[in-house]
Protein backbone atom coordinates (compact mmCIF):
# COMPACT_ATOMS: atom_id res chain seq x y z
CA UNK A 1 0.00 0.00 0.00
CA UNK A 2 2.81 2.44 0.82
CA UNK A 3 5.05 1.50 -2.13
CA UNK A 4 4.60 4.78 -4.02
CA UNK A 5 5.23 6.86 -0.89
CA UNK A 6 8.31 4.74 -0.06
CA UNK A 7 9.72 5.20 -3.58
CA UNK A 8 9.22 8.98 -3.50
CA UNK A 9 10.84 9.34 -0.07
CA UNK A 10 13.77 7.10 -1.09
CA UNK A 11 14.39 9.27 -4.17
CA UNK A 12 14.26 12.41 -2.01
CA UNK A 13 16.80 11.11 0.51
CA UNK A 14 19.09 9.89 -2.27
CA UNK A 15 19.65 13.52 -3.31
CA UNK A 16 20.94 14.33 0.19
CA UNK A 17 23.62 11.64 0.30
CA UNK A 18 27.20 12.74 -0.02
CA UNK A 19 26.50 16.29 1.20
CA UNK A 20 28.76 17.25 4.10
CA UNK A 21 26.51 20.14 5.13
CA UNK A 22 22.87 20.95 4.35
CA UNK A 23 21.98 24.50 3.34
CA UNK A 24 18.58 26.16 3.87
CA UNK A 25 17.89 25.57 0.16
CA UNK A 26 18.58 21.82 0.58
CA UNK A 27 16.19 21.61 3.54
CA UNK A 28 13.47 23.57 1.68
CA UNK A 29 13.82 21.37 -1.42
CA UNK A 30 13.66 18.20 0.71
CA UNK A 31 10.60 19.46 2.61
CA UNK A 32 8.89 20.32 -0.70
CA UNK A 33 9.53 16.80 -2.09
CA UNK A 34 8.26 15.17 1.12
CA UNK A 35 5.13 17.39 1.01
CA UNK A 36 4.40 16.30 -2.59
CA UNK A 37 5.00 12.64 -1.69
CA UNK A 38 2.57 12.82 1.25
CA UNK A 39 -0.13 14.65 -0.73
CA UNK A 40 0.18 12.12 -3.57
CA UNK A 41 -0.27 9.36 -0.98
CA UNK A 42 -3.64 10.94 -0.03
CA UNK A 43 -2.55 12.12 3.43
CA UNK A 44 -4.89 14.78 4.86
CA UNK A 45 -3.71 18.36 4.27
CA UNK A 46 -3.68 19.40 7.99
CA UNK A 47 -1.52 16.37 8.75
CA UNK A 48 0.90 17.22 5.92
CA UNK A 49 1.22 20.82 7.14
CA UNK A 50 1.93 19.78 10.73
CA UNK A 51 4.39 17.11 9.58
CA UNK A 52 6.39 19.41 7.26
CA UNK A 53 6.50 22.17 9.89
CA UNK A 54 8.03 19.78 12.45
CA UNK A 55 10.53 18.34 9.96
CA UNK A 56 11.70 21.81 8.83
CA UNK A 57 12.05 23.07 12.40
CA UNK A 58 14.12 20.08 13.48
CA UNK A 59 16.16 19.93 10.25
CA UNK A 60 17.15 23.60 10.66
CA UNK A 61 18.30 23.02 14.24
CA UNK A 62 21.58 21.94 15.80
CA UNK A 63 20.92 18.20 15.54
CA UNK A 64 21.44 18.37 11.76
CA UNK A 65 23.93 21.21 11.39
CA UNK A 66 26.34 19.61 13.90
CA UNK A 67 25.81 16.03 12.72
CA UNK A 68 28.60 14.06 11.05
CA UNK A 69 26.13 12.78 8.47
CA UNK A 70 23.32 15.35 7.94
CA UNK A 71 21.44 13.20 5.41
CA UNK A 72 21.08 10.33 7.87
CA UNK A 73 19.99 12.80 10.55
CA UNK A 74 17.20 14.10 8.27
CA UNK A 75 16.03 10.51 7.64
CA UNK A 76 15.97 9.96 11.42
CA UNK A 77 13.84 13.11 11.87
CA UNK A 78 11.37 12.00 9.17
CA UNK A 79 11.22 8.55 10.81
CA UNK A 80 10.51 10.09 14.25
CA UNK A 81 7.78 12.35 12.85
CA UNK A 82 6.18 9.46 10.91
CA UNK A 83 6.01 7.48 14.15
CA UNK A 84 4.39 10.54 15.76
CA UNK A 85 1.59 10.91 13.18
CA UNK A 86 0.97 7.14 13.26
CA UNK A 87 0.22 7.37 16.97
CA UNK A 88 3.56 7.19 18.78
CA UNK A 89 3.74 4.16 21.03
CA UNK A 90 1.91 0.88 20.44
CA UNK A 91 -1.40 0.88 22.30
CA UNK A 92 -2.53 -2.40 23.88
CA UNK A 93 -6.06 -3.59 24.62
CA UNK A 94 -7.50 -2.65 28.02
CA UNK A 95 -8.89 -5.69 29.77
CA UNK A 96 -11.61 -5.49 32.45
CA UNK A 97 -10.65 -6.23 36.06
CA UNK A 98 -13.72 -8.44 36.27
CA UNK A 99 -14.30 -10.60 33.15
CA UNK A 100 -15.71 -10.57 30.59
CA UNK A 101 -13.92 -7.77 28.75
CA UNK A 102 -16.33 -6.30 26.16
CA UNK A 103 -15.00 -5.14 22.78
CA UNK A 104 -17.46 -3.47 20.43
CA UNK A 105 -16.72 -3.20 16.68
CA UNK A 106 -18.22 -0.24 14.80
CA UNK A 107 -17.86 1.09 11.26
CA UNK A 108 -19.43 1.37 7.83
CA UNK A 109 -20.85 -1.57 5.90
CA UNK A 110 -18.17 -3.22 3.76
CA UNK A 111 -15.28 -2.14 6.03
CA UNK A 112 -14.71 -5.79 6.96
CA UNK A 113 -16.07 -5.86 10.54
CA UNK A 114 -17.41 -9.43 10.47
CA UNK A 115 -14.24 -10.96 9.02
CA UNK A 116 -12.20 -8.84 11.39
CA UNK A 117 -14.22 -10.14 14.36
CA UNK A 118 -13.02 -13.66 13.43
CA UNK A 119 -9.42 -12.47 13.06
CA UNK A 120 -9.55 -10.67 16.41
CA UNK A 121 -11.08 -13.77 18.04
CA UNK A 122 -8.30 -15.98 16.68
CA UNK A 123 -5.65 -13.49 17.77
CA UNK A 124 -7.13 -13.30 21.30
CA UNK A 125 -7.23 -17.12 21.49
CA UNK A 126 -3.53 -17.23 20.52
CA UNK A 127 -2.86 -14.84 23.43
CA UNK A 128 -4.44 -17.29 25.88
CA UNK A 129 -7.95 -15.80 26.07
CA UNK A 130 -11.35 -17.47 25.58
CA UNK A 131 -13.23 -15.11 23.20
CA UNK A 132 -16.94 -15.16 22.30
CA UNK A 133 -18.12 -13.53 19.04
CA UNK A 134 -21.59 -11.94 19.21
CA UNK A 135 -23.79 -11.60 16.09
CA UNK A 136 -25.44 -8.21 16.71
CA UNK A 137 -25.58 -7.27 13.02
CA UNK A 138 -29.18 -8.34 12.31
CA UNK A 139 -29.82 -6.05 9.30
CA UNK A 140 -27.37 -7.14 6.59
CA UNK A 141 -28.45 -10.29 4.71
CA UNK A 142 -26.57 -13.40 5.93
CA UNK A 143 -24.40 -11.39 8.35
CA UNK A 144 -25.18 -13.85 11.18
CA UNK A 145 -24.39 -16.84 8.98
CA UNK A 146 -21.14 -15.22 7.84
CA UNK A 147 -20.02 -14.66 11.45
CA UNK A 148 -20.81 -18.30 12.31
CA UNK A 149 -18.71 -19.53 9.38
CA UNK A 150 -15.82 -17.17 10.23
CA UNK A 151 -15.96 -18.18 13.92
CA UNK A 152 -15.83 -21.87 12.99
CA UNK A 153 -12.78 -21.30 10.77
CA UNK A 154 -11.13 -19.26 13.53
CA UNK A 155 -11.86 -21.98 16.10
CA UNK A 156 -13.72 -19.66 18.49
CA UNK A 157 -17.25 -19.67 19.98
CA UNK A 158 -20.15 -17.59 18.61
CA UNK A 159 -23.37 -16.33 20.22
CA UNK A 160 -26.13 -15.98 17.61
CA UNK A 161 -29.63 -16.46 19.12
CA UNK A 162 -31.37 -14.52 16.31
CA UNK A 163 -31.42 -15.47 12.60
CA UNK A 164 -30.83 -11.90 11.41
CA UNK A 165 -31.92 -10.69 7.93
CA UNK A 166 -33.99 -7.98 9.65
CA UNK A 167 -35.30 -10.22 12.48
CA UNK A 168 -34.38 -9.65 16.13
CA UNK A 169 -33.27 -6.87 18.48
CA UNK A 170 -29.48 -6.27 18.34
CA UNK A 171 -29.44 -4.42 21.68
CA UNK A 172 -31.08 -7.38 23.47
CA UNK A 173 -28.69 -9.83 21.79
CA UNK A 174 -25.71 -7.78 23.00
CA UNK A 175 -27.14 -7.70 26.55
CA UNK A 176 -27.84 -11.45 26.63
CA UNK A 177 -24.34 -12.24 25.35
CA UNK A 178 -22.79 -10.95 28.60
CA UNK A 179 -24.84 -13.36 30.71
CA UNK A 180 -24.00 -16.19 28.32
CA UNK A 181 -20.27 -15.33 28.52
CA UNK A 182 -20.30 -15.33 32.32
CA UNK A 183 -22.12 -18.68 32.53
CA UNK A 184 -19.77 -20.33 29.98
CA UNK A 185 -16.64 -18.57 31.34
CA UNK A 186 -15.62 -16.65 28.22
CA UNK A 187 -13.30 -13.82 29.28
CA UNK A 188 -13.62 -11.60 26.14
CA UNK A 189 -16.82 -10.70 24.27
CA UNK A 190 -16.46 -9.26 20.73
CA UNK A 191 -19.69 -7.59 19.56
CA UNK A 192 -20.11 -7.32 15.76
CA UNK A 193 -22.52 -4.44 15.05
CA UNK A 194 -24.36 -3.36 11.90
CA UNK A 195 -23.02 -0.77 9.48
CA UNK A 196 -24.54 1.35 6.73
CA UNK A 197 -23.35 2.54 3.33
CA UNK A 198 -22.94 6.00 4.84
CA UNK A 199 -23.30 7.83 8.14
CA UNK A 200 -26.96 8.13 9.16
CA UNK A 201 -28.93 8.83 12.35
CA UNK A 202 -30.42 5.32 12.59
CA UNK A 203 -27.04 3.58 12.53
CA UNK A 204 -25.57 6.02 15.04
CA UNK A 205 -28.53 5.55 17.39
CA UNK A 206 -28.32 1.76 17.26
CA UNK A 207 -24.54 1.82 17.91
CA UNK A 208 -25.09 4.23 20.84
CA UNK A 209 -27.85 1.97 22.28
CA UNK A 210 -25.60 -1.12 22.12
CA UNK A 211 -22.79 0.90 23.72
CA UNK A 212 -25.06 1.98 26.59
CA UNK A 213 -26.40 -1.58 27.05
CA UNK A 214 -23.08 -3.42 27.32
CA UNK A 215 -20.73 -0.63 28.46
CA UNK A 216 -17.75 -1.84 26.38
CA UNK A 217 -14.19 -1.64 27.70
CA UNK A 218 -13.00 -0.89 24.16
CA UNK A 219 -14.90 0.49 21.15
CA UNK A 220 -12.88 -0.20 18.02
CA UNK A 221 -13.64 1.72 14.84
CA UNK A 222 -13.01 -0.53 11.82
CA UNK A 223 -12.01 1.43 8.73
CA UNK A 224 -11.22 0.30 5.20
CA UNK A 225 -7.69 1.60 4.52
CA UNK A 226 -8.50 1.85 0.79
CA UNK A 227 -11.28 4.46 0.87
CA UNK A 228 -8.97 7.48 1.12
CA UNK A 229 -9.90 10.77 2.74
CA UNK A 230 -13.50 9.69 3.34
CA UNK A 231 -12.11 7.33 6.01
CA UNK A 232 -10.99 10.37 8.00
CA UNK A 233 -14.41 12.08 7.67
CA UNK A 234 -16.22 8.89 8.74
CA UNK A 235 -13.87 8.44 11.69
CA UNK A 236 -14.54 12.00 12.87
CA UNK A 237 -18.33 11.46 12.57
CA UNK A 238 -18.15 8.22 14.60
CA UNK A 239 -15.92 9.84 17.21
CA UNK A 240 -18.39 12.69 17.72
CA UNK A 241 -21.55 10.54 17.43
CA UNK A 242 -20.75 7.32 19.31
CA UNK A 243 -17.15 7.65 20.42
CA UNK A 244 -14.40 5.08 19.99
CA UNK A 245 -11.15 4.21 21.76
CA UNK A 246 -9.02 2.84 18.94
CA UNK A 247 -8.86 2.27 15.20
CA UNK A 248 -8.51 -1.02 13.30
CA UNK A 249 -7.29 -0.79 9.70
CA UNK A 250 -8.63 -3.46 7.36
CA UNK A 251 -7.43 -4.24 3.80
CA UNK A 252 -3.97 -2.84 4.46
CA UNK A 253 -2.67 -5.21 1.77
CA UNK A 254 -4.58 -3.31 -0.93
CA UNK A 255 -2.99 -1.16 -3.62
CA UNK A 256 -4.61 2.16 -2.64
CA UNK A 257 -2.40 5.09 -1.73
CA UNK A 258 -2.82 4.54 2.01
CA UNK A 259 -2.79 8.16 3.18
CA UNK A 260 -5.92 7.63 5.27
CA UNK A 261 -3.93 5.29 7.53
CA UNK A 262 -1.36 8.05 8.09
CA UNK A 263 -4.08 10.63 8.78
CA UNK A 264 -6.60 8.94 11.10
CA UNK A 265 -4.52 8.80 14.30
CA UNK A 266 -3.44 12.45 13.95
CA UNK A 267 -6.88 13.85 13.02
CA UNK A 268 -9.03 11.89 15.50
CA UNK A 269 -6.56 11.66 18.37
CA UNK A 270 -7.26 7.91 18.61
CA UNK A 271 -4.48 5.42 17.97
CA UNK A 272 -4.44 2.63 15.39
CA UNK A 273 -4.44 -0.56 17.47
CA UNK A 274 -4.67 -3.39 14.93
CA UNK A 275 -4.09 -3.90 11.23
CA UNK A 276 -5.48 -6.56 8.90
CA UNK A 277 -3.15 -7.13 5.95
CA UNK A 278 -4.54 -10.11 4.05
CA UNK A 279 -7.50 -12.42 3.50
CA UNK A 280 -6.37 -15.25 5.79
CA UNK A 281 -7.42 -15.29 9.44
CA UNK A 282 -3.76 -15.12 10.50
CA UNK A 283 -3.14 -11.92 8.50
CA UNK A 284 -3.84 -9.73 11.52
CA UNK A 285 -1.67 -8.24 14.25
CA UNK A 286 -1.17 -5.39 16.68
CA UNK A 287 -0.22 -2.13 14.94
CA UNK A 288 3.26 -0.81 15.78
CA UNK A 289 3.79 2.81 14.58
CA UNK A 290 7.60 2.51 14.72
CA UNK A 291 7.60 -0.64 12.58
CA UNK A 292 5.19 0.85 10.03
CA UNK A 293 7.36 3.99 9.76
CA UNK A 294 10.40 1.77 9.25
CA UNK A 295 8.62 -0.08 6.42
CA UNK A 296 7.53 3.17 4.73
CA UNK A 297 11.15 4.39 4.75
CA UNK A 298 12.35 1.08 3.26
CA UNK A 299 14.19 0.01 6.40
CA UNK A 300 12.26 -3.25 6.77
CA UNK A 301 10.50 -4.69 9.77
CA UNK A 302 12.85 -7.22 11.30
CA UNK A 303 11.08 -7.29 14.69
CA UNK A 304 7.80 -8.46 13.14
CA UNK A 305 9.72 -11.06 11.13
CA UNK A 306 11.38 -12.36 14.32
CA UNK A 307 8.01 -12.50 16.12
CA UNK A 308 6.50 -14.50 13.24
CA UNK A 309 9.45 -16.89 13.33
CA UNK A 310 9.15 -17.32 17.11
CA UNK A 311 5.45 -18.17 16.76
CA UNK A 312 6.11 -20.69 13.98
CA UNK A 313 9.43 -22.34 14.82
CA UNK A 314 10.01 -24.54 17.85
CA UNK A 315 13.08 -23.50 19.87
CA UNK A 316 14.01 -27.14 20.44
CA UNK A 317 13.72 -27.96 16.72
CA UNK A 318 15.81 -24.91 15.78
CA UNK A 319 18.52 -25.93 18.26
CA UNK A 320 18.48 -29.49 16.93
CA UNK A 321 18.81 -28.24 13.34
CA UNK A 322 21.68 -25.89 14.26
CA UNK A 323 23.57 -28.73 15.94
CA UNK A 324 23.01 -30.93 12.88
CA UNK A 325 24.33 -28.25 10.51
CA UNK A 326 27.34 -27.56 12.74
CA UNK A 327 28.43 -31.22 12.37
CA UNK A 328 28.78 -30.83 8.61
CA UNK A 329 26.77 -30.34 5.39
CA UNK A 330 26.07 -34.04 4.85
CA UNK A 331 24.01 -34.23 8.06
CA UNK A 332 21.38 -31.95 6.49
CA UNK A 333 19.04 -34.06 4.31
CA UNK A 334 16.21 -33.30 1.88
CA UNK A 335 13.74 -34.28 4.63
CA UNK A 336 15.20 -31.50 6.81
CA UNK A 337 15.09 -29.14 3.82
CA UNK A 338 11.39 -29.94 3.28
CA UNK A 339 10.62 -29.48 6.98
CA UNK A 340 12.33 -26.06 7.06
CA UNK A 341 10.53 -25.01 3.87
CA UNK A 342 7.13 -25.98 5.31
CA UNK A 343 7.91 -24.08 8.53
CA UNK A 344 8.75 -20.94 6.53
CA UNK A 345 5.54 -21.39 4.49
CA UNK A 346 3.53 -21.39 7.74
CA UNK A 347 4.86 -17.89 8.46
CA UNK A 348 2.91 -16.58 5.46
CA UNK A 349 3.61 -15.29 1.96
CA UNK A 350 7.30 -15.54 0.95
CA UNK A 351 7.01 -12.15 -0.81
CA UNK A 352 5.72 -10.50 2.39
CA UNK A 353 8.47 -12.08 4.48
CA UNK A 354 11.20 -10.90 2.08
CA UNK A 355 9.59 -7.44 2.08
CA UNK A 356 10.22 -7.19 5.84
CA UNK A 357 13.99 -7.41 5.32
CA UNK A 358 15.95 -4.12 5.23
CA UNK A 359 16.97 -2.97 1.76
CA UNK A 360 14.55 -5.26 -0.06
CA UNK A 361 12.71 -2.22 -1.43
CA UNK A 362 15.56 -2.05 -3.97
CA UNK A 363 14.44 -5.36 -5.54
CA UNK A 364 10.71 -4.93 -4.97
CA UNK A 365 9.75 -5.96 -8.53
CA UNK A 366 11.68 -9.24 -8.30
CA UNK A 367 10.05 -10.03 -4.92
CA UNK A 368 6.56 -9.26 -6.25
CA UNK A 369 7.18 -11.57 -9.21
CA UNK A 370 8.06 -14.55 -7.02
CA UNK A 371 5.76 -17.50 -7.74
CA UNK A 372 4.49 -18.82 -4.38
CA UNK A 373 3.60 -22.12 -6.09
CA UNK A 374 7.30 -22.90 -6.53
CA UNK A 375 7.37 -23.99 -2.88
CA UNK A 376 4.53 -26.48 -3.55
CA UNK A 377 6.32 -27.81 -6.64
CA UNK A 378 9.53 -28.27 -4.66
CA UNK A 379 7.62 -30.13 -1.92
CA UNK A 380 6.02 -32.40 -4.56
CA UNK A 381 9.43 -33.27 -6.05
CA UNK A 382 10.93 -34.14 -2.63
CA UNK A 383 7.87 -36.21 -1.64
CA UNK A 384 8.21 -38.19 -4.89
CA UNK A 385 11.65 -39.42 -3.79
CA UNK A 386 12.37 -42.59 -1.81
CA UNK A 387 13.64 -42.25 1.80
CA UNK A 388 17.10 -43.29 0.59
CA UNK A 389 17.17 -40.57 -2.09
CA UNK A 390 16.11 -37.91 0.39
CA UNK A 391 18.83 -39.00 2.81
CA UNK A 392 21.56 -39.12 0.16
CA UNK A 393 20.66 -37.13 -3.02
CA UNK A 394 24.01 -38.06 -4.62
CA UNK A 395 22.51 -41.43 -5.64
CA UNK A 396 19.91 -39.73 -7.87
CA UNK A 397 20.93 -40.67 -11.42
CA UNK A 398 19.18 -40.18 -14.78
CA UNK A 399 16.58 -42.96 -14.41
CA UNK A 400 15.75 -41.93 -10.85
CA UNK A 401 15.33 -38.30 -11.98
CA UNK A 402 12.90 -39.42 -14.72
CA UNK A 403 10.85 -41.43 -12.18
CA UNK A 404 10.75 -38.51 -9.68
CA UNK A 405 9.72 -36.10 -12.48
CA UNK A 406 6.84 -38.37 -13.52
CA UNK A 407 5.71 -38.74 -9.89
CA UNK A 408 5.69 -34.99 -9.23
CA UNK A 409 4.41 -33.84 -12.63
CA UNK A 410 7.44 -31.72 -13.54
CA UNK A 411 10.24 -31.80 -16.12
CA UNK A 412 13.41 -33.80 -15.47
CA UNK A 413 15.37 -30.52 -15.58
CA UNK A 414 13.32 -29.24 -12.58
CA UNK A 415 14.41 -32.27 -10.50
CA UNK A 416 18.05 -31.78 -11.49
CA UNK A 417 17.84 -28.05 -10.71
CA UNK A 418 16.32 -28.72 -7.27
CA UNK A 419 19.05 -31.19 -6.29
CA UNK A 420 21.77 -28.75 -7.40
CA UNK A 421 20.11 -25.89 -5.49
CA UNK A 422 19.84 -28.13 -2.43
CA UNK A 423 23.59 -28.85 -2.46
CA UNK A 424 24.35 -25.13 -2.74
CA UNK A 425 21.85 -24.22 0.01
CA UNK A 426 23.26 -26.97 2.25
CA UNK A 427 26.77 -25.58 1.85
CA UNK A 428 25.58 -22.04 2.57
CA UNK A 429 23.54 -23.03 5.67
CA UNK A 430 26.37 -25.16 7.04
CA UNK A 431 28.82 -22.30 6.55
CA UNK A 432 26.47 -19.90 8.37
CA UNK A 433 25.96 -22.39 11.23
CA UNK A 434 29.72 -22.86 11.62
CA UNK A 435 30.69 -19.22 11.47
CA UNK A 436 28.81 -17.02 9.04
CA UNK A 437 29.04 -16.18 5.36
CA UNK A 438 32.33 -14.66 4.19
CA UNK A 439 31.94 -11.22 2.64
CA UNK A 440 28.63 -10.56 4.42
CA UNK A 441 29.27 -8.69 7.70
CA UNK A 442 26.49 -8.92 10.25
CA UNK A 443 25.40 -12.44 9.31
CA UNK A 444 27.35 -14.28 12.02
CA UNK A 445 30.89 -15.51 12.05
CA UNK A 446 32.19 -12.37 13.72
CA UNK A 447 34.37 -14.26 16.18
CA UNK A 448 35.72 -16.53 13.47
CA UNK A 449 36.47 -13.62 11.16
CA UNK A 450 38.24 -11.73 13.94
CA UNK A 451 40.34 -14.83 14.67
CA UNK A 452 41.30 -15.09 11.03
CA UNK A 453 42.16 -11.39 10.89
CA UNK A 454 44.28 -11.74 14.04
CA UNK A 455 46.03 -14.74 12.56
CA UNK A 456 46.67 -12.90 9.31
CA UNK A 457 48.11 -9.93 11.21
CA UNK A 458 51.01 -11.97 12.52
CA UNK A 459 51.73 -13.67 9.18
CA UNK A 460 55.16 -13.29 7.79
CA UNK A 461 55.58 -12.21 4.22
CA UNK A 462 56.71 -14.87 1.81
CA UNK A 463 60.23 -14.71 0.43
CA UNK A 464 58.85 -15.57 -3.01
CA UNK A 465 58.17 -12.27 -4.89
CA UNK A 466 55.14 -13.71 -6.74
CA UNK A 467 53.55 -15.06 -3.54
CA UNK A 468 54.31 -11.81 -1.69
CA UNK A 469 52.57 -9.77 -4.43
CA UNK A 470 49.50 -12.03 -4.18
CA UNK A 471 49.45 -11.64 -0.37
CA UNK A 472 49.63 -7.84 -0.63
CA UNK A 473 46.84 -7.80 -3.23
CA UNK A 474 44.60 -9.97 -1.01
CA UNK A 475 45.31 -7.76 2.04
CA UNK A 476 44.43 -4.61 0.07
CA UNK A 477 41.15 -6.16 -1.14
CA UNK A 478 40.26 -7.18 2.42
CA UNK A 479 40.99 -3.69 3.78
CA UNK A 480 38.87 -2.12 1.03
CA UNK A 481 35.98 -4.48 1.85
CA UNK A 482 36.21 -3.71 5.59
CA UNK A 483 36.12 0.03 4.86
CA UNK A 484 32.97 -0.39 2.71
CA UNK A 485 29.36 0.25 3.62
CA UNK A 486 26.59 -2.20 4.44
CA UNK A 487 26.78 -5.67 2.87
CA UNK A 488 30.47 -5.16 2.02
CA UNK A 489 29.74 -2.59 -0.73
CA UNK A 490 31.59 0.73 -1.15
CA UNK A 491 30.20 3.34 1.25
CA UNK A 492 27.30 5.33 -0.14
CA UNK A 493 26.49 2.80 -2.88
CA UNK A 494 24.52 0.23 -0.88
CA UNK A 495 21.34 0.83 -2.86
CA UNK A 496 22.90 1.07 -6.34
CA UNK A 497 22.95 -2.02 -8.59
CA UNK A 498 21.89 -4.14 -5.63
CA UNK A 499 22.14 -7.88 -6.31
CA UNK A 500 21.57 -10.90 -4.11
CA UNK A 501 24.67 -12.99 -3.34
CA UNK A 502 25.21 -15.98 -5.66
CA UNK A 503 24.29 -18.42 -2.89
CA UNK A 504 20.88 -16.76 -2.44
CA UNK A 505 20.30 -16.60 -6.22
CA UNK A 506 20.89 -20.36 -6.50
CA UNK A 507 18.74 -21.01 -3.43
CA UNK A 508 15.83 -18.98 -4.86
CA UNK A 509 16.24 -20.66 -8.28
Amino acid sequence: MFDTLSDRLAATFKNLRGKGRLSEADIDATAREIRIALLEADVALPVVRAFIKQVKERASGAEVSQALNPAQQVIKIVNDELIGILGGETRRLRFAKQPPTVIMLAGLQGAGKTTLAGKLGRWLASQGHAPLLVAADLQRPNAVNQLQVVAERAGVAVFAPEPGNGVGDPVQVAKDSLEHARSKQYDVVVVDTAGRLGIDAEMMQQAADIRDAVRPDEILFVVDAMIGQDAVNTAEAFRDGVGFDGVVLSKLDGDARGGAALSIAHVTGRQIMFASNGEKLDDFDAFHPDRMASRILGMGDVLSLIEKAEQTFSQAEAQKMAEKLAKGPKEFTLDDFLQQMEQVRKMGSISKLLGMLPGMGQIKDQINNLDERDVDRTAAIIKSMTPGERHDPTIINGSRRARIARGSGVDVSAVKSLVERFFEARKMMSRMAQGGMPGMPGLGGGARQKKQQKKAKGKRQSGNPLKRAEQEKADAARREQQAGGAFGMPAGQEGQNFELPDEFKKFMG
